[in-house]
């Protein structure tokens, strides 16, 4: 078999694939398609940042999600009641596997 075809079969799965299992966060979106990991920032308060909350949720080929990324989710989990300012991050592993946080820092 020529190496084009030996390719272009190896490809196709990934070019199916692509956006099945995807992650967003915050203001913006990136995804690579092998791989992506970032964090963007998201609202702000006027709390200082003694504490710390997380929540995620992740998606398994775009087939099974679970999970909580609410900002709610991630005060309740840092037990803050004012926020000082929220953050996003973002991972995503081949369209496969795909995560996204959300942090609340506030007091």
């Amino acid at each position: 078999m020529p190496i084009l075809k030996r390719i272009a079969l190896l490809a196709l799965p990934l070019l199916t694939f692509t956006g099945c299992a995807f992650a967003t966060g915050g203001d913006s979106v990136v995804t690579g398609a092998l791989f992506s990991h970032y964090g963007t920032s998201g609202a702000l308060g006027t709390a200082t940042a003694a504490k710390t909350g997380e929540a995620c949720a992740t998606s398994i080929v775009g087939l099974i999600a679970l999970g909580d990324a609410s900002t709610t989710a991630a005060r309740q989990s840092g037990g803050i009641t004012q926020i000082s300012y929220v953050e996003h991050r973002v991972t995503s592993v081949l369209t496969l596997y795909a995560r996204t946080c959300t942090v609340v820092v506030g007091q």
